[in-house]
């Protein structure tokens, strides 16, 4: 697959593991004089397209910052509309990815989320679990900080209980929300802002991030591939020398 410029993505170097921070919903909206509602929706549309090309790509896990810890600040019928369409996404997901070999994950706290969400989690992990392909993890009503905080809790439980006696990093990753799955070697953030707004922050540690200006509703798979070429550009040294 080629790209202007004469660049071109070598497609036996595609990253493991790409993570997403979908920004820039609201922005898009209020450009156009829509609702930030409106700006979610097209945004729902996008990571549709996306999740697709990945799977194309041969991307093994795919994990998007879908509702942090954080929003439930915003106003309540911004927030509203999000769990609607959150509910609504998770209910045609199946649909929408039918023959395809995907498997669908939620990392997060259930705590908070409305019954039917829980529900539609739960029965979307189940439904979907056997498959091997792309790993679709969304990350819902999560923070990094606070997936840290359960994973010491879960540890001092378990050094109380005797199980484990000394404490090293794969007993904090095996704690974590995303045990089992490997670190992200590519997150992507859209629309100019450069930070990781307490997602992942564990799992980054030797991440290699890539910022870009689109707003996330103007995403694209041609967007996609040039963060990806600009990921196989880059030496990952992992602290060594090379």
């Amino acid at each position: 697959m080629l790209l202007k410029k004469n660049k071109e993505i070598d497609v036996n170097n595609i990253p493991k593991h790409i993570a997403i921070i979908m920004d820039g919903n609201g922005r898009w909206a209020k450009k156009r004089g829509l609702s930030r509602t409106m700006g979610h929706r097209e945004g729902s549309r996008t990571l549709k397209k996306i999740v697709e090309a990945c799977y194309k790509l041969g991307v093994r896990y795919l994990t998007v910052y879908a509702f942090s810890t954080e929003n439930w600040s915003r106003p309540k019928e911004e927030v509203d509309d999000l769990m609607k369409l959150l509910l609504e996404y998770l209910k045609n997901a199946e649909r929408e990815l039918k023959g395809k070999n995907v498997r669908i994950r939620v990392i997060g706290e259930r705590r908070n989320l409305p019954e039917e969400i829980v529900n539609e989690i739960e029965r979307v992990q189940k439904n979907t679990e056997h498959i091997e392909g792309l790993d679709f993890i969304i990350a819902l009503n999560y923070g990094g900080r606070q997936e840290l905080v359960d994973a010491v809790s879960h540890i001092v439980e378990d050094v109380r209980a005797g199980l484990i006696s000394e404490v090293n990093e794969d007993i904090i990753s095996q704690r974590l929300y995303t045990s089992g799955i490997p670190d992200p070697d590519l997150l992507i953030r859209t629309s100019g802002e450069m930070r990781i707004s307490n997602f992942l922050i564990w799992q980054c540690c030797y991440t290699e991030f890539y910022f870009c200006d689109v707003l996330w509703p103007d995403f694209s798979e041609e967007h996609l591939i040039e963060a990806i070429i600009s990921y196989q550009g880059r030496q990952r040294r992992f602290g060594g020398v090379k």
